[in-house]
């Protein structure tokens, strides 16, 4: 699913009119009919609610009004609010204020002094219908908007808000909050997400949000190689769950070689590999110090294990780097994992740096192996090979060289920055997981939740994306990586639902994620079950 910023979303606006004959009006009729179906579902019955909705002077008032219109067409009283003067309307929004007239005009509070008397008597409204300004916002509120809407947040008993496009204050370009702005219980935007409702922490303002069609062919959005920026969705996901030829034999997805573990960190290499099967990969070997390998063997039976040199504490030796056994190591290897519970050793650091730099096979790269290329990425050489980099927001500011704050404040600058910079795959971990390619394609996931916040979650996701992209050779690398973040966050979702995010472990990952790959194979089911806010695609 496409995301798109406001300048975006007004040329698709334009071109589904100029090239496909869908007026503007439509558009706009079909959007306040949107949301009016909405409210009927989730509100339902609308005449328990005494409704208010406001309307500013641009095309998103212009939504407004026709809600207000198709409200009194099923009998319904809402109070309209325009919030300037009806001389300033222009284009759709004037022609749906002479429409909405007919049945009775809109309450016109087109100054400061005329809302302060009106304001008090909205107290009471159980329902507020946020029409004023929409997605073409690019700075700060000022003067009597910012009244209004600081006024609105703080009505007391507190309605509940539903934003037309996008609440009002917010900019449709950005994950910032730039200024006073609406907070919703939810949202109805048209045709695509905008990028403040996919990053934090303007999401958080949205409230659960829909995505409905007004008119727009999906091709025009699917067929512009310019918009780089998509949410991920079941949708997106269909290749994933086709069934398999059935002379199928496990030479066909792929042999992932797992570098990970040491003693004391063993766990985390068998839930890597444990996790690359279930993900599908064919065989899984896992490399491990010796000392280390009779636990790893023993915690799981369907993987296979090679023991590797190891120093006195028990890492990864460089010894482990000998020509010919790990040349043997590698030969019929499809894919390399490396990093999770390998530890910091300045040893294995260099075994990792050397094996990076020296080894042309796929490689997804987690946790200690980020940590050993901060300061050496030249050894990436990313423009010839697939590498996929796993960082949390700690790792990454390791490997940019930048703290921890400054890469959360602008994650997406940051994952798209450093991926086409140093020509790698990105997955910047965390709330609303970011995945970016070298040539400037970004997806945002929407699945996950707090009680992933726990160790081994990391390695699974290190399994995950090796046994995806082992098993997947005709997708693009970045849209194996952005399913196996999706699984893994839907996995977590489903973990939640049953367990509770105080108690759940990243093994109670593993163990959902055969559901999660089933619930792909049924798109309505998967919906209800994402975590919040909730997005669904609708089509009327």
């Amino acid at each position: 699913m496409k995301i798109l910023n406001a300048s975006e979303m007004q040329r698709i606006d334009r071109l589904t009119t100029e090239r496909y004959g869908v007026p503007s009006l439509t558009l706009m009729e079909n959007a306040g009919q949107g949301v009016v179906d909405f409210l009927a579902r989730r509100y339902s019955p609308l005449e328990n609610h005494r409704i208010a909705i406001v309307c500013g002077r641009g095309n998103n008032g212009g939504d407004g009004l026709v809600v207000a219109r198709l409200l009194r067409q099923r009998l319904l009283k809402p109070r309209v609010l325009l919030l300037a003067d009806p001389s300033e309307l222009r284009g759709d929004a004037a022609v749906n204020l002479k429409r909405l007239e007919a049945s009775g005009p809109p309450e016109i509070v087109a100054t400061a002094e005329a809302w302060r008397e009106v304001y008090p008597t909205l107290e009471g409204a159980t329902l507020l219908v946020d029409a004023l300004l929409g997605t073409g916002l690019t700075r700060p509120l000022e003067g009597f908007l910012r009244e209004v809407v600081r006024d609105l947040n703080r009505l007391r008993p507190s309605p509940e808000v539903v934003a037309v496009d996008l609440p009002s204050g917010l900019s449709a370009d950005t994950g910032s909050v730039i200024g006073e702005c609406i907070r919703a219980a939810a949202s109805v935007t048209f045709t695509a997400p905008k990028v403040a409702h996919v990053l934090p922490p303007a999401s958080e303002h949205v409230g659960d949000f829909v995505v409905h069609e007004i008119g727009t062919p999906r091709e025009l959005l699917d067929s512009d190689p310019s918009l780089k920026l998509s949410f991920t969705s079941p949708a997106d996901l269909a290749w994933l769950t086709k069934p398999r030829p059935p002379d199928a034999h496990k030479g066909n997805f792929g042999h992932v070689l797992v570098i990970a573990g040491s003693v004391g960190k063993t766990g985390a290499a068998g839930m890597s590999a444990l996790a690359a099967l279930r993900a599908g990969a064919g065989l899984v070997t896992v490399a491990t110090p010796k000392s280390a390998l009779p636990v790893v063997a023993g915690l799981g039976l369907e993987y296979m294990t090679a023991p590797l040199a190891e120093t006195e504490s028990g890492n990864i030796a460089l010894q482990a780097l000998d020509e010919k056994s790990m040349e043997q190591l590698l030969e019929g290897k499809s894919l390399v994992a490396i990093g999770p519970g390998i530890g910091g050793a300045p040893e294995t650091a260099e075994f990792v740096r050397e094996l990076v730099r020296d080894t042309d096979l796929p490689m997804v790269i987690d946790a200690d192996g980020l940590n050993a290329l901060a300061g050496s990425l030249d050894c990436l050489a990313g423009r010839r090979r697939v590498r996929v980099l796993t960082p949390h927001p700690g790792e990454m500011a390791r490997l940019a060289g930048r703290g921890t704050a400054e890469i959360q404040s602008d994650r997406l600058s940051t994952a798209t920055s450093f991926a086409a910079e140093h020509h790698v795959h990105l997955v910047l971990k965390g709330y609303r997981t970011i995945v970016a390619d070298p040539g400037g394609t970004v997806w945002v996931n929407p699945t996950g939740n707090p009680g992933m916040a726990k160790g081994g979650t990391g390695d699974v996701l290190t399994g995950l994306v090796a046994g995806l992209l082992s098993e997947f050779h005709d997708q693009p690398v970045s849209e194996i990586v952005a399913a196996a973040v999706y699984v893994h966050g839907l996995a977590g979702d489903l973990a939640a639902a049953e367990i509770g995010e105080i108690s759940m472990l990243a093994g109670d990952l593993l163990d959902r994620i055969p559901e999660a790959f089933r619930s792909l194979a049924t798109p309505a089911e998967t919906e209800l079950r994402q975590a919040s806010p909730a997005i669904q695609e609708e089509v009327y």
